[in-house]
């Protein structure tokens, strides 16, 4: 019984040849060995868990294998085996944890088999006599323990070097090359006697205009945008955003993600500091990640910081709100899905705090939160319903009132300077990284040119090649000219608000939110954060939302169904300072949208809302310059 470390800490083709030859040389006269078995594993490994690997099968060893310790095992157990004993090179090879050690080897004396080791006596008794002295039990033991103590030492000390490696700034992993767009290249120094590498980062220069917005928490932390929201942005032009590379080349998607973008903004690294243990990935971590206070620091900055630390740590807890959410807007692409469910992602249970799931009941849509018993937590019912309509109602009353009434002129109209500022930024680094892009496409152009000149003959093969590429070049250089061109004429980024001389005239229409397209309706209650808290045991439903002006903060309380057995508070809140910018020039695009919508839409001239519950119905309109007000 043969066994080595994993194959990239050891060499399987020069250790396993040794280990047979050592038993070779120490087998009792007339004892030959009949059946091969080793495994390419770790010695902690679990024994259930051995010999399951395949390693063996990535290298030419040059001894036969029958099989591993869980076929020796196997066989052990039939009458009709093919050996009477079993040899290793030293108990540890058997496992380097003692009670899989003696498990083993307590298996193999119960169905008659002895453990032999080359480097321990080796007696021949008969049957019936004891085969061991206490003396070699000791031994053997005592090796078993010293067995366990190395590794764990090793590991010890192991550990302890990983942290200091990384508290004084290098990296322990793949760099951010394959992740980052441009990435980060590493400086090498050299260390120890045999002038081993360990590297630092550096960044260097991000072609895409994206990096402010998304890896300084823009698209994620002020906008909340999904992954999958923020990769199509940078799908929308590849050239400006080149996609990442991975290490295996073969396996590049040649586009944006939601796992590149997933990655890039959930890396620590970017802030500047240095962090190893974010995943386990040895044993059976299966490559989860690890708790936060269990990640290793550096202590001081290792490199630029790409991000702060602060815009990091709220963007992980934007991840833990929309977590297992769907951004996109309109129908599940799910086959059976028959319906749009309006505040999909919004809706919360008070008493256990998930998230609530639509289902539908003939034509009306509920929310439900229906756990399993082991699930749910003391007070809960097996189920709560609530239905989508009613929600729906209040909150459309609020809106109106709050946000588009009464805020639009008083709040909105003055950052309107804020917005087009916030554009202008946006457009010139989009100029900047046009230029940029233009830039490197000629340089590369220029040097395919300059090494054609170099090769001499020329291979007409290669000849070829370098000027389909050529042409290629050309090509993409004359179309980034041409969106050049149309950049520098048009006035609006390319992520633009919209025209603000839409403001100053809302020819609008009555509108629930319910009637406005899932793709205007979703972006507004995004911008607005909305967040409903159901509790089931109150029949109490609390819509909240964030805006940026203190202008729109306010709250109404709002109880609708004839038997007001549901009661909806709506409250508006004012965001944080460091989000009011970002947050206001969102809102103002998603209100734009609706706005411009309303415009299109045929009937009256203000802003109101119907709502419809159970037998009743009321609707309510507000006045251009005024609040809302019931209209019997």
């Amino acid at each position: 019984m043969g066994r080595t470390s994993t194959f990239d800490q050891q060499d399987p083709t020069l250790s396993l040849p040794r280990q047979l030859r050592v038993c070779q040389q120490v087998l009792p006269e007339h004892a030959v060995i009949t059946v091969h078995c080793y495994d390419v594993e770790s010695g902690r490994t679990a024994l259930a868990d051995r010999g399951q690997g395949i390693a063996h099968r990535q290298m030419e060893i040059p001894v036969p294998r029958d099989g591993g310790i869980g076929d020796l095992l196997q066989e052990a157990d039939c009458p009709d085996r093919r050996f009477d004993a079993v040899i290793c090179e030293s108990i540890d090879r058997i496992a380097r944890r003692t009670h899989v050690a003696t498990e083993i080897e307590y298996r193999l004396e119960q169905v008659g088999v002895v453990l032999w080791a080359a480097d321990e006596p080796i007696r021949v008794v008969d049957r019936g006599r004891r085969a061991r002295s206490a003396t070699e039990v000791l031994t053997r033991r005592v090796k078993q323990g010293v067995a366990e103590w190395y590794v764990t030492e090793l590991l010890e000390k192991s550990w302890a070097g990983f942290e200091t490696h990384t508290e004084q700034g290098y990296n322990v992993g793949s760099p951010a090359t394959a992740t980052a767009p441009g990435g980060c290249r590493t400086r090498c120094r050299r260390g120890g006697s045999r002038g081993s590498r360990r590297r630092c980062w550096r960044p260097i220069p991000l072609r895409g205009w994206w990096c402010p917005s998304a890896l300084r928490g823009g698209w994620r932390v002020a906008e909340e945008l999904c992954y999958r929201q923020i990769a199509d942005r940078l799908n929308a032009d590849l050239l400006t955003n080149p996609p990442p590379t991975p290490v295996d080349a073969g396996r590049a998607a040649g586009r944006w993600t939601a796992s590149n973008v997933r990655e890039i903004l959930m890396n620590p690294k970017y802030t500047g500091h240095m962090v190893w243990n974010r995943r386990a990935r040895k044993g059976t971590g299966g490559n989860r990640l690890n708790p936060a206070e269990e990640w290793v620091w550096s202590a001081a900055p290792a490199h630029e910081a790409l991000v702060d630390l602060e815009t990091f740590v709220r963007a992980q807890q934007v991840a833990e709100r929309r977590q297992r959410s769907r951004g996109a807007s309109g129908m599940n692409r799910h086959p059976s899905t028959r319906r749009v469910y309006r505040l999909r992602g919004y809706v919360f249970c008070v008493l256990c705090g998930r998230r609530i799931c639509g289902k539908p009941s003939g034509r009306i849509t509920y929310y439900v939160c229906a756990l399993k018993a082991e699930y749910r937590p003391a007070g809960h019912p097996p189920s709560i319903w609530v239905r989508e309509d009613v929600l729906l109602g209040g909150l459309t009353r609020f809106v109106c009132a709050q946000v588009f009434a009464g805020a639009r002129r008083r709040s909105l109209a003055p950052h309107m300077a804020v917005v087009e500022a916030e554009q202008g930024r946006e457009r010139q680094q989009w100029l900047a990284s046009l230029r940029s892009v233009l830039a490197d496409t000629a340089a590369w152009s220029r040097r395919l040119l300059h090494n054609l000149e170099l090769i001499a003959p020329p291979d007409p093969g290669l000849v070829r090649e370098i000027g389909e590429r050529h042409a290629e070049l050309q090509a993409q250089q004359e179309s980034l000219q041409e969106q050049l061109a149309a950049a520098l004429e048009d006035n609006q980024g390319p992520h633009g608000a919209g025209k603000p001389e839409l403001f100053s005239r809302l020819p609008v229409s009555p509108v629930h939110l319910s009637r406005l397209p899932d793709d205007l309706s979703r972006p507004l209650f995004d911008a607005l954060r909305l967040t409903i808290r159901y509790d089931g045991r109150t029949s109490e439903a609390v819509c909240r939302i964030v805006v940026a002006s203190d202008a729109a903060v306010g709250e109404a309380i709002d109880r609708v169904t004839e038997s007001e057995r549901h009661v909806v508070r709506c409250e508006a809140a004012l965001a944080d300072r460091r989000d009011r910018e970002a947050l206001q020039t969102q809102q103002v695009q998603a209100m734009m949208k609706v706005l411009t919508w309303l415009v299109g839409q045929p009937g009256e001239t203000a802003v109101g809302a119907h709502v419809t519950a159970s037998r009743s119905s009321r609707t309510l309109t507000a006045p251009v310059t005024g609040s809302c007000t019931a209209t019997p």
